[in-house]
């Protein structure tokens, strides 16, 4: 006898969390001009940064992995090509799914968005506006009784003047800063000692700003309408966001001890490495900590950087840029970490520039595998979809190690077997088919109601 039963099932896992988001967009030096949206996401897994961005199907467009700090944060990032844009000024809102910000100290909840930009043509440059372009790791970290200046690495394509400050007013839901740091309309965090009370994590908002060095002219190129932007009025504006943690004191805040430093030939902060498209580029990064043991590299960048490891302290970022990246100035940053008795030391956050040699600007077309769908609804009955994503095609890709959330799976199975008699049976089959479906192993499925909705004989 074949039965039919609808099954509601509860699937456990830990708490998801965001980390921050930068949006970004720059136009190339051929006409037509074409614009390049890039949008970098973090959040405490891969998976959770899917099903936030993309409802979790991230294959149209490709949203790839930037890098990862195991059971901590997923980066990823994704990259739109524009043919058609308007000759208009862009503002655009973007809230994060149903995702909070990871528990904070300054009391941020909501993640908000907003990322402004003028597509008119420039007087001066004579195309639309870039807005500056940046990079951060989702995680940065201190020991509270170390002093820290976090030098951000910001460029602007058309050479223009960047200040940046704390988020405000419609830029976000909840907009206090974190009370621990300081920042200069330069682009510079300053971070002092503080007592115990202060540690923990804090939730970083800022907004970058371009403005132009002398006045310049927008021109609406289809009505021929024209306004004027002097040198204090902000032409593009991105969020930049970012999660800030104060640890417990160090034993010692000398660099090379608990935290790690970089040695030769690690390249300097703010250096500008040049490369041709379809070369390969190697980074080598050699760093110690005396009294701690170095045990990775993170890392933000474009996508396709890839990590390697050759001993302790000594690492490999590796990156071919294709005919896209041609003409482009990228944003590399990395920190090291160690960990010494349960610690976790951090060094100072180091950043490059890597710019690709060629002006191609056109982005070939990618094709990645289509994932398994799974259809959810979840426990407030709103519809939702997630998706096991396939191995992605890049070649930084990493395996997703979420889902970090709870959900309900409102599903119907046919099977010959008892739910009186063989729920355990049937449970465990279940399970099994969602690990085969890519969900991790350590998942917890609980029964929170089952019915049976028709009994049918198979015909002799």
């Amino acid at each position: 006898m074949l039965s039919s039963v609808l099954l509601l099932l509860l699937i456990t896992g830990a708490q998801a969390a965001y980390y921050g988001a930068v949006i970004t967009n720059s136009f190339g030096d051929i006409q037509p001009f074409v614009l390049t949206y890039n949008f970098i996401e973090s959040g405490s897994s891969c998976q959770e940064v899917d099903i936030w961005h993309c409802g979790g199907n991230c294959t149209t467009p490709p949203f790839y992995a930037i890098d990862e700090s195991r059971n901590e944060w997923c980066q990823k990032t994704e990259v739109r090509i524009y043919t058609t844009y308007g000759p208009r000024t862009f503002a655009y809102q973007h809230s994060v799914g149903s995702s909070n910000w990871i528990e904070n100290r300054n009391g941020i909840v909501t993640p908000s968005l907003k990322i402004s930009n003028d597509f008119r043509n420039r007087s001066d440059i004579s195309k639309p506006n870039s807005t500056p372009q940046t990079t951060i790791l989702p995680l940065v970290r201190v020991p509270s009784n170390c002093q820290r200046n976090i030098n951000l690495l910001i460029s602007d394509p058309d050479g223009d003047d960047i200040r940046c400050r704390y988020a405000a007013g419609p830029e976000c839901n909840i907009c206090t800063p974190p009370s621990v740091l300081s920042l200069s309309s330069s682009c510079s965090l300053s971070f002092s000692p503080t007592n115990s009370s202060a540690e923990g994590p804090y939730a970083v908002q800022m907004m970058v700003e371009d403005f132009p060095r002398q006045t310049i002219t927008l021109t609406d190129g289809n009505t021929g309408v024209q306004e004027v932007k002097t040198t204090s009025i902000a032409i593009g504006s991105i969020p930049f966001q970012f999660v800030f943690r104060v640890d417990p004191a160090a034993p010692s805040c000398t660099a090379g001890e608990f935290l790690p430093r970089f040695l030769p030939p690690t390249p300097e902060h703010g250096v500008q490495i040049l490369i041709n498209v379809n070369q390969s580029l190697k980074i080598s990064i050699r760093s110690e900590a005396s009294q701690a043991e170095i045990t990775e590299l993170l890392f933000s960048g474009p996508p396709g950087v890839t990590k390697n490891s050759s001993g302790s302290g000594n690492f490999t970022l590796t990156w071919r840029p294709i005919a896209g990246d041609g003409g482009l100035n990228y944003p590399l940053c990395f920190v090291v970490q160690a960990n010494s008795s349960g610690s976790v030391y951090q060094s100072d956050l180091r950043c490059v520039f890597v710019t690709t040699g060629n002006t191609t600007v056109s982005h070939p077309n990618t094709t990645t595998p289509q994932p398994t769908t799974i259809t959810l609804t979840t426990t407030t009955n709103q519809p939702t979809t997630t998706t096991t994503p396939p191995m992605s095609s890049t070649p930084n890709a990493t395996p997703v190690p979420g889902p970090y959330y709870v959900l309900a799976l409102d599903a119907m199975i046919s099977t010959t077997l008892s739910m009186k008699n063989d729920s355990a049976t049937i449970m465990n089959l279940i399970k099994e088919e969602l690990k085969r479906q890519g969900l991790p192993s350590d998942i917890i499925v609980k029964l929170l109601s089952s019915r049976e909705v028709g009994v049918t004989t198979p015909a002799p």
